[in-house]
């Protein structure tokens, strides 16, 4: 069983920067793909962004790209999430997630991921 736990979110004005991190325990970190994904009040939970069990290849949706960056640090069991030039549609509960089966690629398919974080606010100002 993998326990995920998010930390780094807050409070930032529009144009802010975050960086949000995922610690993993129970399993072999190296062994999951992993991924961001966001609730918006009111809306369903959708894709930010994934990274494959190396690190070697990543995803983002297209609301993100260009603004925001998942890398991992396997030694340290830890996924992070540089989010850049915020904005106020940013504002969510951010999850991390785990992926044991997705093997070789990063995927953004929900169904893909096997573990959940509880989540981490990010809430952007105007």
């Amino acid at each position: 069983q993998v326990q995920l736990v998010e930390s780094g979110g807050g409070l930032v004005q529009a144009g802010g920067s975050l960086r949000l991190s995922c610690a993993a325990s129970g399993g072999t970190f190296s062994s999951y793909a992993m991924g961001w994904f966001r609730q918006r009040p009111g809306k369903e939970r959708e894709f930010v962004a994934g990274i494959s069990r190396s690190g070697g290849r990543t995803i983002y949706a297209d609301s993100v790209k260009g603004r925001f960056a998942i890398s991992r640090d396997n030694a340290k069991n830890t996924v992070y999430l540089q989010m850049n030039s915020l904005k106020p549609e940013d504002t969510a509960v951010y999850y991390c997630a785990a992926g044991l089966g997705v093997v070789g690629r990063a995927t953004s398919s929900i169904r893909a991921y096997d573990y959940w974080g509880q989540g981490t606010q990010v809430t952007v100002s105007s």
